[in-house]
């Protein structure tokens, strides 16, 4: 459930959930939404009992600056300390976080929920999301998460350009890392042929995937224009490949590396 990040501290690491990046969250709450979902992944570790407020004590002394001193810190939508990017956003610092409270708590308040002030409420809301679970025991507090976090559509009513933005992002994070697997094969495996016979299962079977992924993967290749598809001489659609008929992916290697980042994962 938890990807771990070591920071400073006398007794535990802390802990994030990996399905934060995933589920959008972050595009939507304020800035200390991050910590905050940290802090409560790292109470969700073994060994701890008590409250999110006796964790700050223990691993920060009292006083954590990413959540803006403690739990009852102003919420924030920027970090104060950050320099502003103009370019960006011209309206300023400012105006800027007054438009995204306005959003935000139109949001909230049209959903039937309260508009959080501080980290401690943003914590409330997260059980009443279901984004975190606290339970009383004979040995304490005990916090958990689900292992898929809801999703900001299902509690929310996000506006369309968000939810769009949201959908990319969970679909680039979902077909990404599948994408790279099939990349490394043609560069590093094959040496970046123009063309090769091949079929999904067969790239299933060299790059350890499954057919389904091979072909979302091969799908993103031909939209990103770096590799149309074809059986005999005729164009196929990759999405509708049959796992074991043969194809030629035509690579535009040009066309490749002039639009993308390509990193090797060596062993």
């Amino acid at each position: 459930m938890a990807e771990k990040a070591s920071v400073p501290g006398p007794r535990r690491d802390m802990a994030m959930h990996s399905d934060w990046w995933v589920s959008g969250w972050e595009h939507v709450l304020p800035r200390q939404g991050f910590p905050l979902t940290m802090l409560i992944g790292t109470a969700c570790q073994p060994g701890f009992t008590g409250s999110l407020e006796d964790l700050v004590h223990e691993i920060f002394g009292g006083h954590w600056d990413m959540i803006g001193g403690d739990l009852d810190g102003p919420l924030t939508f920027s970090w104060p300390d950050e320099e502003w990017d103009y370019e960006a956003a011209p309206e300023g610092r400012e105006a800027c976080e007054a438009a995204r409270w306005e959003q935000f708590s139109a949001m909230l308040t049209t959903a039937g929920f309260p508009v959080p002030t501080t980290v401690r409420d943003l914590s409330e809301l997260y059980l009443t999301w279901g984004l975190a679970r606290r339970e009383e025991t004979p040995d304490g507090t005990r916090w958990s998460m689900p292992a898929a976090l809801p999703l900001p559509g299902d509690l929310l009513p996000l506006d369309p350009e968000l939810t769009e933005r949201l959908d990319g992002i969970r679909w680039t994070m979902r077909t990404g890392p599948l994408l790279d697997t099939l990349i490394d094969h043609l560069v590093d495996d094959l040496g970046e042929p123009t063309e090769t016979l091949t079929s999904l299962d067969r790239l299933a079977a060299a790059t350890g995937q499954d057919v389904d992924d091979v072909r979302l993967a091969l799908s993103e290749l031909v939209k990103s224009g770096d590799a149309p598809v074809r059986r005999g001489e005729e164009p196929a659609d990759a999405e509708r490949l049959e796992a074991h008929r043969r194809f030629r992916p035509v690579m535009d290697w040009e066309h490749f590396h002039e639009n993308r980042i390509h990193v090797s994962r060596g062993d």
